[in-house]
């Protein structure tokens, strides 16, 4: 049997007519002889009716149902009996009466209820990954993610952009997180590298004059998982030339307010602030802030240098700093209870802990540094912090990273607490100005604070060589309540300033010309000023649909560790495999 109709098309419209319907038996149910099936598709259910009494030849078929097996249906299409018509059901008005059945496979007891509030551990959904799937939520998502990726190729195809494929097996160069390799069997000891991203192919594409360049493609890093990072994702990848950095973004954000409006069916305003990213961090703790809390951090360190509070003044004799935050109106949400508990929140940030200043109504102070601090400095403080009658200060003292990331923890769970976390409060920006490079302590020298390729403000080439700390990049990335979904910059098209970069970075003319050589000389034959961005496809997707982890918009995802449970790998290979490629196993070093 051919069918005729999917499982949700059939309505009163269609009643009187002979149909043929194909799915899964989603659930059955035996009222005194007569079988009532939900059979489900890809785009919904229809219940069917089979009556074995008024259709013997029926009976045996009937026996044999059960949920998941793979039936075809014959019947005509009728309406419900008054009162039996179900609402929550786009053909709920309807049944369709099966004159025959066939049974195209039967199906093994599934290891899970297969329904959207089942309660099942992520290992044996991913273990069973082809039957979570099936799952009304999977499938939703997944229409969700095959019309995003059409809205955006429509969408840059409109804006003059033509999609591109770039290798998948390329050269291994240092652009941040580990390569996964890939031995080359006919030149043993030789590997290519899965790419990171299309970062060079990309710049040797408007090299090469194509101007406009964009791809969904796979990307591939070997770095430590969580849960809005896979070892192979997705990004829509975008590369320009002869656009300024404000007109580019201005069209990625045409891009992503057309998802939001076609998906969400969400206005965006457009511009999309820009914040610079000295700024983000004095006034947030962060260069990827969630401007859906109100709560903005203040510098209190010079009002309280050598203040009797020991474990205030220790904290910036040693350098650091406090800083603090006002969370205003809020006087009874904090707690004795709540306020024992902040400590526990902000130490996986590595703060000792947290001072609160509790103002009551009066604005008399509850806090262990009021003894510590004469009225007028209270004042002063309160001034400082924006601290008014009715509200509390949170305050942290160390160094500078820890006391902001602190900050940034604290501020997120005291939102969530207080319901300011609304999922469906979308707040962009764009952060900008980026340093171009940074002191790695370990290895005594400068890196890239995103990859050699960034080009330098303009106003600060003259820093580059003799103070690299002074220099911003033109580098910046879309932030989304609090989660960066894309990032990128203006790329360095003169190979006197490439050159120049990676001096400060220590790379040799040797491993300049051996890792780069390439790119820099196909800079020396006319490159156009360019810049582009990446957006994570697959963060983006976890946002549009809600979803709790990234691996639920990944169609087989990994583990946290890395690992596919379905098909079990990594997994080891033949002996032979590897006596092919070269390669011989050893025990890991006990200090790798």
């Amino acid at each position: 049997m051919e069918r005729t109709h999917h499982c949700n098309a059939l309505t009163k419209e269609h009643v009187g007519r002979q149909v043929i319907l194909c799915g899964w038996v989603d659930t059955y149910r035996d009222h005194g002889g007569v079988l009532f099936v939900d059979l489900r598709d890809r785009e919904g259910k229809t219940q069917v009716v089979i009556d074995p009494q008024a259709h013997a030849a029926l009976r045996a078929v009937a026996k044999r149902l059960r949920n998941e097996f793979v039936i075809a249906v014959a019947g005509e299409v009728a309406q419900r009996p008054p009162g039996n018509a179900n609402p929550k059901m786009s053909t709920g008005e309807i049944e369709v009466r099966v004159s025959g059945c066939e049974i195209l496979n039967e199906a093994k007891t599934p290891p899970f209820v297969l329904t959207d509030t089942a309660e099942v551990s992520e290992e044996l959904r991913l273990k069973y990954r082809f039957l979570d799937l099936r799952r009304p939520v999977c499938q939703r998502i997944f229409r969700l993610r095959h019309e995003a990726a059409q809205l955006i190729r429509q969408f840059l195809s409109h804006e003059g952009f033509l999609e591109v494929e770039t290798p998948v097996l390329t050269k291994s160069t240092p652009e941040g997180a580990r390569d996964y390799l890939v031995p080359a069997r006919n030149m043993p000891g030789a590997f290519y590298a899965l790419p990171q991203s299309p970062q060079l192919f990309k710049q040797l594409l408007m090299i090469a004059g194509f101007e406009r360049y964009f791809q969904i493609v796979k990307c591939y890093r070997d770095e430590d998982l969580r849960a809005d990072r896979q070892p192979e994702f997705t990004q829509i990848d975008i590369e320009t030339s002869f656009l300024g950095r404000d007109t580019l973004l201005g069209i990625c954000e045409r891009m992503i307010a057309q998802l939001w409006k076609r998906i969400l069916a969400v206005d965006m305003a457009l511009p999309i602030p820009h914040i610079p990213y000295a700024e983000a961090l004095a006034r947030y703790g962060s260069d990827a802030p969630d401007l859906r809390i109100p709560w903005e951090l203040r510098d209190c360190t010079d009002l309280l240098r050598g203040s009797p509070f020991q474990a205030v003044s220790a904290a910036i004799d040693a350098g650091g700093c406090v800083q603090g935050m006002v969370i205003p109106d809020q006087l009874p949400f904090f707690s004795r209870r709540l306020l024992g508990e902040l400590p526990d929140v902000v130490a996986p940030a590595g703060a000792k802990g947290v001072l609160p200043i509790r103002c009551d109504e009066h604005g008399a102070w509850a806090s262990p540094l009021a003894k510590h601090v004469s009225t007028g400095q209270q004042h002063v403080l309160m001034e400082r912090l924006g601290l008014r009658p009715g509200g509390v200060a949170l305050l942290v003292a160390g160094p500078v990273a820890v006391v902001q990331a602190a900050l940034v923890v604290l501020r997120r769970h005291l939102a969530k607490g207080l319901g300011l976390l609304s999922s469906t409060d979308y707040r962009f920006c764009w952060v900008v100005d980026f340093p171009l490079f940074q002191w790695d302590e370990v290895t005594r020298r400068f890196v890239a604070v995103h990859h050699p390729f960034t080009a330098p403000c303009p106003e600060d080439l003259p820093h580059v060589i003799k103070a690299p700390q002074q220099c911003r990049s033109l580098a910046y990335d879309l932030v989304l309540n609090g989660s960066e979904v894309g990032g990128g910059s203006m790329r360095i098209h003169d190979p006197v300033v490439q050159q120049q970069v990676f001096q400060v970075l220590q790379l040799s003319p040797d491993e300049q010309k051996e890792k780069f050589g390439f790119l820099l000389e196909a800079l020396s034959y006319g490159a156009p000023p360019h810049g582009g961005i990446a957006f994570g496809f697959d963060r983006l997707m976890m946002l549009l649909t809600g979803a709790e982890s990234i691996r639920d918009v990944i169609a087989f995802p990994k583990t946290a560790r890395g690992t596919d449970l379905m098909v079990d790998a990594p997994s080891p290979v033949a002996e032979a495999q590897l006596r092919e490629l070269g390669i011989q196993c050893k025990p890991r070093s006990p200090r790798l």
